[in-house]
């Protein structure tokens, strides 16, 4: 829905608004009809002078009328309502949940689309959709470095991008993070190749293991094939990763039983890169990985979170009080509503 909303609002600016405002006056009317300007002006918080200026181009429309007793309904009205009423109430519904999602997480963006990734698969396509928009938006002309973080989510996410990302740009994906270790096809690296192949972008692979011991990570920064790729990823300007819970990330990565010991105890609910967080946002364990670091994102200007369904409310709650607040979150309503009701 909101890259059709994207499309409209091309055509005509302020299109959304519009419609908001003659619907909730025809909603109003069909509600309490027949009423009186004046009562009706009240009941939507608008001057008279606006409302009239409405009024007459509904009625110009023949949607509306007036009687004595006050404005009612036409048939060709209460068919607009009909017709219109699942599209509009849906649409205001997402636009308040995004709104009320961004001041509780305290970022700057929230994208919701509706339904909910743990019971529809099909939802993070359209999420894939809106990354698309996003980067389309937030991405300067000229050279993009994009760092991406591998995963299931972000594996679906990258057959979703298109080459209209690309317009004016040139692009190139690295890996946020050394991601050896996992299923090949959701790997950082795989995961940037896919996002260069439906973009028309390049990408580079970091060839590190997943996790490493302190002896064995300082030898590979020193490695010159290692250090060039690394010196891509800090002079990225983008970054698109996701998030996930943190059972789900130790049991994916099949890590010692003594770390999963200690993120039960220090009762870990969400992860990303490489950072485990308790429900107030506290580290309870970091994975020593070469790549971004939490810190890292606070110059990028585009920074993309892409998390869905109502399992991952704690998950997404608990990394975004480290997030920094350019962050754009791309969610579905099973998550914005779970964790609106946190």
């Amino acid at each position: 829905m909101h890259q059709e909303i994207e499309w409209i609002e091309r055509i005509i600016p302020d299109v959304i608004d519009t419609i908001s405002e003659r619907y909730a006056i025809l909603k109003d009317i069909a509600a309490s009809g027949p009423i009186g300007r004046r009562s009706l002006a009240q009941a939507l918080g608008v001057s008279e002078r606006v409302l009239r200026t409405e009024a007459d181009f509904l009625k110009q429309q023949e949607l509306i009328t007036a009687t004595k007793a006050g404005m009612v309904l036409t048939d060709k009205g209460k068919e607009v309502i009909q017709g219109l009423s699942s599209f509009i109430d849906q649409f205001l519904d997402l636009k308040q949940l995004e709104l009320r999602l961004s001041q509780k997480l305290g970022i700057t963006n929230c994208l919701v689309v509706a339904g909910d990734s743990d019971l529809q698969p099909e939802v993070i396509a359209e999420m894939g959709k809106l990354v698309t928009n996003t980067l389309k938006t937030l991405l300067p002309h000229g050279l993009n470095i994009i760092a991406a973080m591998g995963g299931t989510t972000m594996a679906q996410i990258a057959s979703c991008l298109t080459p209209e990302i690309g317009k004016e740009r040139e692009l190139l994906f690295v890996p946020a993070r050394g991601g050896l270790g996992e299923r090949i096809d959701i790997q950082a690296n795989n995961v940037c190749a896919r996002m260069a192949l439906c973009t028309g972008g390049k990408s580079r692979s970091l060839y590190v293991p997943e996790q490493v011991s302190e002896s064995t990570y300082r030898p590979l920064l020193k490695e010159p094939a290692v250090q060039e790729v690394v010196t891509l990823i800090k002079k990225s300007n983008a970054v698109i990763h996701s998030i996930g819970t943190a059972k789900h990330m130790a049991d994916r990565r099949a890590m010692p039983k003594e770390i999963v010991s200690l993120l039960d105890r220090g009762h870990a609910v969400g992860e990303a890169f490489g950072y485990f967080f308790d429900e107030a946002g506290q580290v309870v364990y970091k994975i020593p990985r070469i790549g971004i670091q939490l810190e890292d994102l606070a110059s990028m200007k585009c920074v993309v979170a892409v998390a869905g369904g109502h399992s991952k409310a704690k998950a997404i709650v608990a990394y975004m009080k480290h997030a920094p607040k350019q962050t754009c979150l791309i969610t579905d309503e099973g998550a914005a509503k779970a964790i609106l009701k946190e």
